[in-house]
């Protein structure tokens, strides 16, 4: 989504704070190999050199679909699980460090696959792992998140792995930050933007709102040329068949994705391309959209659905709703303005928050508008549970540090719940944070399930999210990388971004 809060409010300097909280927190990890020979029957022998911890008593979860096990041993070796069975199956070698967690339930490291971190090191990072987040996938790209996935690949930096995107590209005028987004008018401008998307570093292009159809189709085409990825927005003046047809991996949020299920189609997209925005003029974009929303999702075709849900399932294009955005967005009157976990957010970003959600969110807005946007949220509830019940792969995203009130990290377990809300098994939801999102980056031989020779991104739970997803919440310890933070260092982590986070001093690019 677009930074609102960099459009101009109390003072230039959150202005400024929010223009950079575009940036990414998290970083690679290293894909190191184990010293453990894993085997099939459950067993480890560990060589010697690396040091063993042994997880025992507890019922694993594993998100592959299996049933939950219970009175299992987990044994991590370096940073990779070696083995996994029944306390008899596993053979814990001398000296191993053994954690018994009898009632305790273990997931996968979860994955926010849609975040804008807050560019802070003492911030984003931790906040993440505190939370469980072990992966992230950053939606727009800056240096600041390279130096970090660096950092963290090297040891340097505690923070969970990154997939990085690249500068946001969208048509001219974008809607924006012109300093922050790459405009293009010219299939010259939108070829070079992909090309150098790729010298940047970036694992995919990602595309924005008022990205015109035909260069669309341009960078569709030059991403293949290239090699690389594209995803984002579904552009306003692209179906999102089309969208799908050409190859755009992901569409975040649910932007521009009810035309194509309307009966009144045609008469909408007419009404799109007569659209004039200025430049940098997100908020005003926001509220035309939302009327054309509302009278998309009030005409709503089930048999066009079908027909457009099959396209998405067959093609395996992901869709990244980010319902806990339009929970703000639709309902900014039931915003929790004391939600205590305000504190783990820079004062200067939270104030800025504060303005935005009274000043261009509600402001303005009328009383029909009012209630509009409150129905509209069942709606996008409904849909999501739609796209589900038609095996449209969903990825759980947030927009943590984009949107006001979306704090990273704790918004991933607000995330799972709301699709919870909107249909999905407790199960469901916790795949859409784990073993969806893991394939979908092609990293699933290494994480998103709790299975030997997997990389040991865990999160041992104190209550079973299948039964209430909310007790996601509920985290005794997280292992990244095998790195395990106990019950107290997550404690002290957590106190130290709430001090860092009540500091009056502006989060720049030094990550300070």
């Amino acid at each position: 989504m677009s930074n609102l809060t960099s459009t101009a409010g109390p003072g230039s300097r959150t202005a400024g704070l929010r223009r950079r909280a575009v940036l990414r927190a998290g970083a690679m990890a290293v894909a190191a190999g184990t010293a453990a020979t894993v085997q099939s029957s459950g067993r480890a022998t560990a060589q010697p050199a690396d040091p063993a911890l042994a997880l025992t008593g507890v019922t694993v979860v594993d998100a592959t679909g299996r049933p939950p096990r219970r009175d299992m041993t987990v044994l991590i070796r370096g940073q990779r699980i070696a083995a996994l069975g029944a306390r008899a199956e596993v053979a814990l070698p001398p000296g191993a460090e053994i954690i018994d967690l009898p009632g305790r339930y273990l997931i996968p490291g979860l994955v926010d696959a849609h975040v804008h971190s807050i560019p802070s090191e003492r911030i984003s990072p931790p906040l993440y792992l505190a939370n469980g987040v072990t992966t992230v996938r950053e939606m727009s790209g800056t240096p600041l998140l390279h130096q970090w996935r660096d950092r963290v690949e090297r040891g340097e930096l505690l923070g969970p792995r990154s997939v990085i995107a690249s500068r946001i590209i969208d048509g001219a005028p974008t809607i924006g930050d012109p300093a922050q987004f790459v405009e293009v008018a010219t299939e010259t401008q939108a070829r070079q933007a992909v090309r150098q998307a790729k010298a940047d570093g970036a694992d995919f292009v990602k595309v924005y709102s008022r990205l015109p159809d035909d260069l669309h189709r341009v960078i569709a085409d030059e991403a293949r040329r290239q090699g690389i990825r594209f995803a984002g927005h579904c552009p306003d003046a692209v179906a999102l068949s089309t969208a799908s047809a050409r190859g755009q991996c992901s569409v975040e949020h649910l932007y521009s994705t009810w035309y194509d299920t309307s009966t009144r189609e045609q008469e909408l997209r007419a009404r799109v391309a007569e659209l004039k925005i200025g430049r940098g003029d997100f908020v005003s974009w926001l509220h035309e959209i939302h009327r054309l929303e509302w009278d998309a999702a009030t005409s709503y075709s089930p048999r066009k659905a079908a027909t457009v849900f099959a396209t998405l399932a067959r093609n395996r294009t992901r869709i990244v709703p980010t319902l806990v955005t339009y929970r703000m967005l639709d309902r900014p009157d039931d915003v929790a303005l004391s939600d205590d976990r305000l504190k783990y957010v820079p004062v200067a970003v939270a104030e800025g928050w504060r303005w935005a959600l009274e000043n261009l969110i509600k402001g303005g807005r009328t009383p029909e508008e009012s209630a509009q946007r409150r129905a509209l949220l069942d709606l996008r509830l409904a849909f999501v549970g739609e796209l589900e019940r038609a095996r449209v792969p969903v990825l759980a995203g947030t927009d943590a540090g984009d949107l006001p009130y979306v704090i990273p990290g704790f918004g991933l377990h607000d995330e799972l719940a709301a699709l919870v809300d909107a249909g999905f098994s407790p199960l469901r939801a916790l795949q859409a944070a784990t073993l969806e999102p893991a394939r979908f980056l092609g990293l699933a031989h290494s994480i998103g399930t709790v299975e030997p020779g997997k990389t040991a991104d865990l999160v041992v739970l104190d209550a079973d999210p299948l039964a209430d997803i909310r007790n996601t919440t509920r985290i005794h310890t997280v292992l990244v990388r095998g790195h395990r933070i106990g019950p107290e260092q997550r404690a002290r982590m957590l106190a130290d971004v709430a001090t860092a986070a009540a500091e009056p001093t502006e989060a720049g690019p030094s990550g300070t």
